[in-house]
């Protein structure tokens, strides 16, 4: 399972979403975060699923690394589902069993839920498989440089922000490795009840701290060997301007919502948010 986490790892690609400008690509995800909590029935939904599989169609990342990224998150999606499934009352009664009570409304709203939080994650993963981690500290950067006036690091947050992100392929792949080095040792991982395997993590919570503190204090060494500071002065090789096609994908995203906004009017509200 912790292998299966994708989330910070770039996609090397020449896409047109490769190529659009990072900041944009922020911006659109926010936009796509927004409009998918307008959705209301399954007909502006259905459009927001669509939306999502040529997104990721037009990205050029394999449909398997997408799978990937939602495997993680199938506890989650499941649990949520059989709350609603469990909890949620009205429609017709599907079934009704002493203390287990499923209508068709519990049923349409774990499907809607489970629904939007796929497209979700999906989506939040194609900001990171197209985007470099120098371009979205960049981008990030120039976003909140409205904050520079309360005096507040901007440069800073965003480095922070960036290389939190980018390491956590990089811990992924530690705790796999420490892992399978102590079941080498003998370790039994995946035997035992609740509290026995919570105990067994042990062995992999202490060298994974470990291992942790000594990658960033040597990131931290690497970057004032590099005088890095941040800030005013900072040149990049890359300077980020605005195209075209930026333009032309936030006119599809604004259309988008339009059609959320037409089929939520024709169809009405089917489901509670």
């Amino acid at each position: 399972m912790i292998k299966d986490i994708t989330i910070g790892q770039y996609f090397n690609g020449k896409s047109v979403l490769h190529r659009l400008d990072a900041r944009m690509k922020i911006i659109l995800t926010v936009v796509f975060i927004v409009s998918i909590f307008l959705c209301q029935n399954f007909w502006s939904l259905g459009l927001m699923v669509l939306f999502t599989l040529m997104t990721v169609i037009v990205s050029g990342v394999p449909f398997k690394m997408v799978l990937r990224s939602i495997k993680p998150i199938a506890i989650i999606v499941t649990f949520t589902s059989l709350i609603n499934i469990f909890y949620v009352r009205g429609g017709t009664s599907l079934v009704d069993w002493r203390f287990i009570h499923i209508t068709t409304n519990g049923v349409f709203t774990a499907l809607f839920m489970a629904t939007r939080i796929v497209c979700l994650v999906v989506i939040s993963s194609m900001l990171t498989y197209t985007t470099t981690p120098t371009m979205l500290t960049d981008a990030i950067e120039k976003l909140l440089s409205p904050l520079k006036i309360f005096k507040i690091p901007v440069s800073t947050l965003a480095m922070m922000m960036t290389l939190a992100l980018r390491f956590i392929p990089t811990l992924v792949d530690e705790i796999d490795r420490i892992t399978n080095a102590q079941k080498a040792r003998g370790a039994n991982l995946d035997d035992g009840n609740f509290v026995q395997r919570i105990k067994a993590l042990v062995p992999i919570i202490v060298p994974l701290f470990v291992s942790s503190i000594r990658r960033a204090v040597e990131l931290a060494d690497a970057m004032d060997c590099r005088c890095y500071t941040g800030g005013p002065g900072r040149t990049r090789m890359k300077q980020m301007k605005f195209h075209l096609r930026d333009f032309a994908s936030l006119f599809v995203i604004l259309v988008l919502i339009a059609g959320i906004v037409v089929l939520n009017y024709y169809f009405g509200a089917v489901l509670v948010k």
